[in-house]
């Protein structure tokens, strides 16, 4: 029985720091906050209060130690902070997101560890005082980033914007110039910043301990940034987390035959995650705080067609997970770079990229994958493979033509553009924006909508 334990929380006036311990290991990750005095928090709201949102950045964050596969999670003296809303959330969370790591290391049956300590009543929510601004938006310098803050700033609401460098992508310097390159393009009142320093994500644990038969270790990214995001809430008494997480997060990559589910990357980002964690933050944390997605209810046509109104902006944004702003040979820069082709000037897309992603022969199983010609599409946050044949149906008709590209275009077959590119074009009415938010912003979407479906002859 391999027990994965909670060893310390510690907080200074900038900073949240979290200690585990698994076997013989120590791991430990940092959140480093600018311009909020977490002491001065704990003075106004209680001890209690940060320690129970530690605790809870402390197991989103600490979660990738369960990639080790432990058998049960120990709190020890934190355990008063579990409730079995708490502990659903977390196995929900792991389900889901562990999905691809399950899938990839043939373990159908691995369910993750379970909580050892009894749960403990639940506490009641506490409201945030209102600040002088409602929005704070998650920036991640990519594409849907910028499309989300026009719509704000289009829509007339005022907003931060939250970007955090994190260690796995190397140096924070580098990370926060990328980040607030795209926001002065945008009409943020504030800048917060965020840096997240976690040694598990860097050690080689896998090579060294092959005894654990792993291949690679796991984060669940985008729920641990809501978590990591409430102590600025309280402190700045923002109350709308706002993401620019698109309709496509929903798609899976594959079903998984062996057990039957559905293995999506990107479960984080899709609505059933949103609502969860939505819901609980408001029931349990921080009743008035809502976390909700401004692009849920529309597919990348529709996002690239409002990015195509802020074309001159694209060469200041950023995806890449391998080597930042672009490394040019990943599925996620392979994507963007095709739906960029599709959508926006050639020299807007050479000013971006620097070069055809699209001949590249490095990138040859990565476009085979997103267009549905392998297994399974990417592991990566890139649209359906409908919505990439799409794109390249779209490259080829504005005069991307290279050989390469020609070659996935015969291997996929004809296409019938305005089939296929329907339901891209249609706007979902689902969505967790408030009404005062969606007022703003769904006219923006359906009328960039429209102009996609003109544009394709829908």
């Amino acid at each position: 029985m391999r027990t994965l334990r909670l060893l310390d929380l510690h907080h200074g006036a900038h900073c949240l720091v979290a200690t585990c311990a698994l076997d013989d290991l120590r791991f430990h990750v940092t959140v480093w906050y600018a311009d909020v005095d977490l002491d001065e928090l704990a003075r106004r709201h209680g001890d209690e209060l940060i320690e129970r949102l530690a605790v809870h950045v402390a197991l989103f964050q600490l979660n990738a130690a369960c990639s080790l596969r432990p058998d049960t999670i120990e709190l020890g003296r934190y355990a008063r902070h579990l409730t079995a809303e708490l502990a659903d959330l977390w196995r929900t969370v792991f389900r889901n997101v562990w999905a691809q790591w399950r899938y990839e290391h043939d373990l159908p049956a691995y369910d993750g560890p379970t909580f050892v300590e009894p749960f403990a009543p639940a506490p009641a929510p506490v409201h945030v005082p209102e600040g002088d601004v409602e929005l704070l938006a998650f920036a991640g310098g990519g594409k849907d980033s910028l499309v989300a803050a026009k719509l704000l700033e289009r829509a007339g609401l005022p907003f931060a914007t939250l970007g955090y460098a994190h260690s796995i992508y190397g140096a924070a310097a580098p990370q926060h110039a990328l980040l607030d390159r795209v926001g002065v393009a945008t009409a943020r009142v504030r800048a917060e910043r965020q840096w997240v320093i976690d040694d598990l994500l860097d050690a080689p644990v896998a090579q060294l301990h092959p005894e654990l038969g792993v291949k690679y270790v796991l984060a669940a990214e985008t729920p641990a940034s809501v978590f990591a995001a409430l102590p600025l809430a309280l402190a700045r008494g923002y109350r709308g987390l706002v993401v620019a997480h698109e309709h496509s997060a929903n798609a899976a990559n594959l079903t998984w035959a062996t057990t039957g589910e559905p293995v999506n990357h990107q479960w984080g980002k899709g609505w059933a995650a949103e609502q969860l964690l939505d819901g609980y933050v408001r029931r349990t944390l921080l009743a008035n705080v809502r976390y909700f997605s401004l692009l849920q209810p529309v597919h990348d046509e529709v996002i690239f067609e409002l990015l195509a109104r802020d074309a001159e902006l694209a060469p200041l944004t950023h995806s890449c997970n391998i080597a930042k702003p672009w490394c040019g040979r990943c599925a996620k820069c392979a994507y963007v770079w095709l739906q960029m082709a599709a959508h926006l000037p050639r020299a807007i897309v050479d000013a971006t990229f620097g070069r055809d992603l699209g001949e590249d022969p490095a990138n040859d199983h990565h476009f085979r994958e997103m267009l549905g010609l392998a297994t399974h599409t990417p592991f990566e946050c890139v649209g359906s493979a409908p919505e990439a044949r799409l794109a390249l149906a779209l490259a080829i008709t504005r005069g991307w033509s290279g050989p390469r590209l020609a070659s996935y275009a015969a291997a996929v077959g004809p296409i019938d553009i305005v089939s296929l590119a329907r339901p891209f074009v249609a706007v979902a009415a689902r969505h967790g924006m408030p009404s005062h938010v969606a007022a703003g912003v769904m006219p923006q979407l359906v009328a960039a909508a429209a102009a996609a479906a003109r544009r394709l002859g829908v």
